[in-house]
């Protein structure tokens, strides 16, 4: 068997880099569209049956729904169909879209503007089972941990991009709308142009009719992933990966202002430093796990999460008080400061490490035959998650904890679950323990 291909090196190759550069821009499209018709709607526009108070909430609603709903169609589809062909179909989608967007921007029409966020919303929800069904069909098992990584760390850097740039655009003067519009349309051309590259797969023999309707099939997608204990607790635990993270940007500009006293650009820098450290602890993976699906990292990720929302919390509660707001270079200037930001990146970064082998672990497990399926049982336990974890958070603070406790409350919420999972599932713990022995024997070996 030929050795596996370095993580980096599979960008070079066709099976891997088209297909990366493709999801790459989708994402950044996802989410520079998104944040800017947030800025336009909350700033800029007047609109009277979208209050700027809740505009934010409305469009996370509206982009996050195709994913409850249309989920197990993609599924179905994905599992029927080439892989390479059904992303090309998404993303001529994807073209259009933006194209009417752009109309939108240029009309100042809200309404239009949110049936294509919508409308990117059901784009993200057909790609992503044939996104993470086609990593399987052209990688090596012992390349499934490394390409997982780096499909994660381009996902959270392109996030992060996407957000920026986003923002930097709409709030251009007089032209900022129509400059999004425009960008937006060029990255789904680009996005379309890199998917044309993407290899033809096979198409799994699967005789069973498609199920039109949603929720039926989606209760069928989630008995299919608990017929296998070990992937349904996988996907449990992605979910709660993104129930934790969830509550965490989404109470970064609050922490920001109200806890640290900075400016916009310190819950910018906020942001930064949660994306590297996901993309970080992603990439890691690979040469943590040698090369193997390795589930012994998943604790360990997790136990990081935890000590690192915890020391959080006392870092927050420690800090102290600010004489008037600060900008990003007075903000860098405080010592006590710089322990928040190194605390941020070490829970993200222990998310990444937790995450991705979950990640690779379902696709291994997964038959073939309707391995979207089980993804896309995946997408909609993830938005239930996400969803489920901004009324808990909203709930408890108003309830009166602060912004420090319920992150402290978070981290102990972490290690229940990590008990409960590993009590389900005692391999967790006994390949963690195994890990770290081969660490201890590699680093007190003596040295040739």
């Amino acid at each position: 068997m030929s050795d596996p291909t370095p993580q980096f090196a599979l960008l070079r190759q066709r099976r891997f880099g088209p297909f990366f550069s493709t999801q790459f821009l989708g994402a950044a499209n996802d989410n520079l569209f998104k944040f800017a018709l947030t800025v336009l709607v909350t700033y800029q526009l007047q609109v009277a049956w979208l209050p700027a108070s809740v505009a934010g909430l409305v469009i996370g609603a509206l982009f996050i729904a195709p994913f409850v709903l249309l989920s197990a169609t993609a599924g179905q589809l994905a599992d029927r169909m080439d892989k390479a062909v059904l992303m090309r179909r998404v993303k001529d989608c994807e073209i259009a879209i933006m194209a009417v967007a752009l109309l939108g921007f240029v009309l100042q029409w809200p309404a239009l503007l949110l049936l294509c966020l919508v409308g990117m919303g059901v784009h993200s929800t057909f790609f992503g089972p044939a996104k993470f069904a086609y990593l399987p069909q052209v990688l090596k098992p012992s390349e499934l941990t490394g390409g997982n990584g780096m499909v994660e760390m381009g996902t959270f850097v392109a996030i992060l991009l996407g957000n920026v740039a986003g923002g930097l655009l709409i709030a251009t003067p007089q032209v900022g709308r129509i400059h999004v519009g425009v960008v937006c349309l060029i990255l789904a051309l680009l996005g379309r142009w890199t998917a044309r590259a993407i290899p033809a797969q096979e198409r799994p023999a699967v005789r069973q009719p498609m199920n039109w309707n949603p929720w039926t099939e989606t209760i069928a997608n989630l008995r299919l992933a608990r017929a296998d204990g070990m992937v349904f607790r996988g996907l449990l635990g992605i979910s709660w990966m993104w129930f934790f993270g969830a509550v965490f940007l989404a109470e970064f500009p609050v922490l920001a202002k109200d806890v640290l006293h900075g400016s916009e650009q310190v819950a910018a820098l906020l942001l930064v430093v949660f994306s590297l450290g996901v993309g970080t602890g992603a990439l890691l993976c690979e040469s943590l796990s040698r090369g193997r699906v390795e589930p012994g990292l998943v604790p360990l990720g997790a136990i990081g999460m935890t000590l690192f929302a915890v020391d959080l919390w006392c870092t927050l509660e420690g800090l102290p008080p600010a004489a008037q707001r600060l900008g990003l270079g007075d903000f860098l200037q405080a010592p006590a400061r710089w322990h928040v930001l190194l605390d941020l990146f070490g829970l993200s970064l222990s998310a990444g490490v937790y995450s991705v082998p979950l990640y690779a672990l379902i696709q291994q497990r997964s038959p073939i035959t309707h391995r979207a399926r089980i993804i896309a049982a995946n997408n909609i336990l993830n938005a239930l998650f996400m969803v489920s974890s901004a009324l808990l958070a909203g709930a408890l603070l108003a309830a009166g904890l602060n912004v420090p406790q319920l992150f402290l409350s978070m981290g102990v919420a972490n290690a229940l679950f990590l008990a409960l999972m590993c009590w389900r599932d005692p391999q967790y713990l006994r390949r963690s323990k195994n890990w770290l022995l081969r660490i201890a024997g590699r680093i007190s070996a003596p040295s040739a």
